[in-house]
């Protein structure tokens, strides 16, 4: 009572209501009172304004209590803890007055105009508070982070447009409004306007979405069963046939066909290709057939014509979002890998990831980023004389390798990378490696190539680590502060940590992405999917109430000969908004003390992309490449602060080392920046990566 005092007395207050109306135990729409107290057009014509009052805290039968009940007591008191007493009733009053009132002025609008599913609904009288509480549980959903506010309130979308679609009761349509009402004024009770501009989409949220898309495909194909003889769509058919089409509906057949949807949005959510080229297949055959159904109807006037359309129009969407989000949808089939085995454009499957991550563990090599090379999204050419692989990607029409070739000995990194330019030359695309060691560098100046430095690494030896003097001044503040605030270092791999520490990680590093407006960059830049590799150590700032004040992800360093770990490599950084202000420096050393307590002789805090020094090949003319890595960096450093972030490295005092691009022509350095443009930023058209790589006077 104390904590949430409008709940549990507008519990009460309905509860009361019951049993003074005698509605607990007897229908109140089947009696007089029934249409003087509940709300709806009809009452509104009759001037009984006062049942938008009345009506808000009764039932029109018995059995609808329970839910009203609940429903209030969960989400109207989700609402008042998460926005406040005060909020909280103006948010349950405004959504329930608006839903009920724009409901109303829909159906006087469009009734007797030839839609029967309007014209019969505005006969109809409702009660209850439903449209309060849902729309106040989607006020409230501006309080929450990512990805939880996401989730919510495409929960409460999807419930609400679904039954309105397939139900079509008055309660129903008064969600719609209240759900919209609550997204609206959601924000103004925070003190801050609605923001209505979509940020750009990651390939999560495509995955998400298409996801999404077939979940609800699976549910319309059963729920259609038991709904057609109601709903907007079904109001359309004729009594015939409406009891024609029920009789031919074959539950069997649609809970396949909902299977086959489940399927599908397993497959896209782990972002499949095949299940990308399987879902745009489909789709596109069932729009063909469904435009085909539209303009015979249009022709022959056959009933059914709204129903059809919606289908259309919902599988359009769905295919467009697929299409539109393509890029997200890489990951290979194993099957479709076999079938095209030696391509280089082949998409690599799950077993071709495995032997090269076993690899790196057996074989090491110098590059000490080389645990990027294990990423899903990259392919990996081997040969059948050497026990190692080169990582790389094609964009662009260039191969791009990722970081140096993997193997034990050096005679074999420098023949790997030959083999590896002789296939891809073959095949008619452009080689390069990207973020190499000088040793690659090397080896690719002998065979004629062209070196240009893009990166430095910072290194730190982990024996001669010490935190004194005045150079080590931020990290000795760093850990004092976290010390007498409670807060310590969780170091482990994040799959084997409690869920609720995983889910925190997960909604700060998606707060980081979703508030600040970021576009979602990949290649050397990973994220929470890859730090949930059981084999990347993840530190977390926890405080004595275990929230999570900052997240760092370490990958394994193999050195040559491979054996354990020889050290870590920086990743994932990611701060709680409003958390512990020094929790970079707190992890950071925290954890290169661990490291060095376990035995490890290295970390590296990984090269700054876009973020470097003076260029190796000093009688080239970099002209195009350097406009880009320029353009690209200037526009993201708002951002990612890339060139910020390299300052901040030199807080831990670590030593230098140049990474280089290695390339064989320099007339390829226009398509090669456009190619790690396209590495970089998945999701960017042409045109901005053209624009991006332009060079300056141009």
């Amino acid at each position: 009572m104390r904590q949430l005092p409008l709940t549990v007395g507008l519990v009460l207050l309905v509860l009361v209501m019951s049993v003074v109306t005698r509605g607990l135990w007897q229908p109140l729409g089947t009696r007089p009172l029934g249409s003087s107290m509940a709300y709806g057009l009809p009452s509104f014509e009759d001037g009984a304004w006062w049942t938008l009052v009345t009506g808000s805290f009764l039932a029109l039968e018995p059995v609808r209590y329970l839910p009203i009940l609940v429903g209030l007591a969960l989400f109207g008191g989700f609402a008042e803890w998460r926005l406040g007493t005060g909020r909280a009733g103006v948010a349950l009053a405004a959504c329930q007055v608006v839903a009920v009132l724009a409901a109303a002025a829909v159906l006087w609008a469009s009734r007797d105009h030839g839609y029967l599913w309007t014209t019969s609904l505005a006969d109809d009288r409702d009660a209850g508070p439903s449209a309060a509480f849902l729309g106040a549980v989607a006020a409230a959903s501006v309080t929450l982070s990512p990805p939880w506010r996401g989730r919510l309130r495409a929960v409460l979308v999807a419930y609400v447009l679904l039954f309105a679609v397939h139900m079509g009761a008055l309660t129903d349509l008064e969600h719609v409004f209240a759900v919209a009402c609550g997204l609206l004024i959601g924000p103004l009770l925070q003190g801050r306007p609605p923001q209505l501009s979509a940020r750009r989409l990651t390939r999560r949220d495509y995955r998400l979405l298409a996801c999404g898309f077939f979940v609800v495909a699976a549910i319309e194909a059963v729920i259609e069963n038991f709904t057609t003889a109601q709903g907007p769509l079904a109001a359309t058919l004729s009594a015939q046939a409406r009891i024609d089409e029920l009789s031919h509906r074959n539950l069997v057949g649609a809970v396949v066909l909902a299977l086959l949807w489940l399927w599908l949005a397993r497959s896209l959510y782990k972002g499949r290709r095949r299940a990308w080229l399987w879902a745009v297949g489909l789709l596109t055959v069932v729009i063909a057939i469904q435009v085909g159904n539209v303009v015979w109807m249009v022709v022959v006037g056959e009933p059914g014509l709204v129903a059809a359309s919606y289908d259309l129009v919902l599988n359009t969407a769905g295919l467009g979002l697929l299409l539109v989000g393509r890029r997200a949808f890489r990951n290979p089939s194993p099957r479709r890998a076999r079938r095209t085995a030696g391509s280089l454009v082949a998409p690599a499957d799950d077993d071709q990831r495995t032997l090269a991550t076993e690899l790196l563990a057996q074989q090491g090599t110098v590059n000490r980023l080389a645990w990027m090379t294990t990423w899903p999204e990259n392919r990996w050419f081997t040969t059948a004389d050497r026990a190692g692989y080169v990582a790389y990607r094609v964009h662009a029409g260039v191969a791009v390798g990722l970081c140096d070739p993997v193997a034990a000995a050096e005679p074999d990194r420098a023949g790997l990378l030959v083999e590896f330019a002789d296939r891809v030359h073959a095949q008619g695309l452009v080689p390069c490696l990207f973020t190499v060691s000088a040793e690659a560098s090397r080896h690719a100046r002998a065979q004629g190539w062209h070196s240009l430095q893009v990166a430095e690494e910072a290194v730190i030896d982990l024996d001669q680590l010490d935190f004194v003097g005045k150079a080590w001044q931020d990290v000795r503040t760093a850990l004092n502060q976290a010390a007498k605030q409670g807060i310590h270092l969780d170091l482990g791999p994040l799959t084997d940590m409690p869920r609720g520490l995983q889910m925190q990680v997960k909604a700060i590093s998606s707060q980081w992405v979703e508030d600040k407006g970021l576009p979602e960059m990949g290649f050397t830049l990973g994220g929470v999917d890859e730090a949930l590799d059981p084999r990347v150590r993840v530190g977390l700032a926890v405080d004595a109430d275990r929230t999570v004040h900052g997240v760092t992800s370490w990958m394994p360093i193999y050195g040559v000969g491979g054996g354990g770990p020889a050290g870590w490599t920086l990743d994932v950084m990611r701060r709680l908004p409003g958390g512990f202000r020094h929790s970079m420096e707190f992890l950071i050393a925290s954890s290169c003390l661990a490291f060095r307590d376990e035995g490890c002789s290295t970390v590296s805090l990984s090269g700054a992309p876009l973020a470097r020094s003076t260029g190796a090949d000093e009688g080239l003319d970099r002209g195009t490449l350097d406009a880009f890595l320029d353009r690209l960096g200037a526009t993201l450093e708002p951002y990612y602060g890339f060139r910020s972030l390299h300052a901040f490295k030199a807080k831990f005092q670590p030593r230098t080392e140049p990474l280089y691009l290695v390339f064989p022509d320099e007339a390829a350095l226009p398509r090669i920046g456009l190619a790690l443009g396209r590495a970089y930023l998945p999701a960017a058209g042409l045109r901005d990566l053209i624009t991006l790589a332009r060079p300056v006077h141009a």
